[in-house]
């Protein structure tokens, strides 16, 4: 279900930038251990329009620390990581030109030693006048790591749903063949009745016929 969240995060983010959008859609929160991870981090610039020369850098400050470390680096095209807890583990899955908007890494083997803060600075140029315009976008990311990825409420809501569904059917099978079988009853009992008739009508017939014989 996780991975299939992730799936769905990079797809979102990859067609916004495609359609020339942009949606400042949160990061997930909660990675796997042993699995891998999409640290999601958008900035959407104010006027389309504008050119823009942007670098984004990462940053870490581990559980119960209280220093951040730098990680990552990203100055399209090249890309850096800037320690050696994370070696060979990050990838760049953000923008990639010069204009950056969505900054995503991607944390390969999630280790429970990846649990902490994370922070994603957009340090961005707008190409407004000959100097430039400067502005910095920081965002944070809480990552917790488990053992085992917890459910999700929609799936939790959907299985409760089907339970409930299942015994709703199962209810209303119950009300229909009581229907079925009291129907049939009744048109057997109706049957019977019309035959126990149809008898004693033959059996007075046949009677009055016996009877005029004897008067001749």
């Amino acid at each position: 279900m996780m991975r299939h969240l992730y799936l769905l995060v990079v797809f979102n983010l990859f067609v916004s930038q495609c359609h020339g959008g942009c949606s400042e859609v949160d990061s997930l929160t909660e990675a796997v251990a042993g699995e891998g991870f999409l640290l999601g981090c958008i900035s959407c610039k104010i006027r389309e329009e504008v050119s823009a020369e942007t670098t984004v850098d990462w940053h870490f400050k581990p559980e119960g620390e209280e220093e951040f470390r730098s990680i990552f680096h990203y100055d399209h095209p090249n890309a850096y990581i800037l320690h050696e807890d994370f070696s060979s583990r990050l990838e760049w899955r953000g923008t990639r030109d010069a204009d950056i908007q969505i900054g995503a890494v991607y944390i390969q083997n999630v280790t429970f030693n990846d649990t902490g803060t994370y922070r994603c600075t957009f340090h961005r140029t707008l190409s407004l006048s000959r100097a430039g315009e400067h502005f910095t976008v920081e965002k944070e990311v809480e990552l917790s790591v488990v053992a085992v990825a917890n459910r999700e409420l929609t799936a939790v809501i959907a299985e409760i749903m089907m339970y409930v569904l299942i015994v709703v059917l199962q209810l209303w099978l119950i009300v229909v063949l009581v229907y079925c079988y009291k129907k049939t009853s009744a048109e057997h009992e109706a049957r019977e009745a019309r035959k126990a008739l149809k008898a004693q009508a033959e059996l007075l017939e046949s009677k009055d016929s016996c009877d005029g014989v004897q008067l001749e």
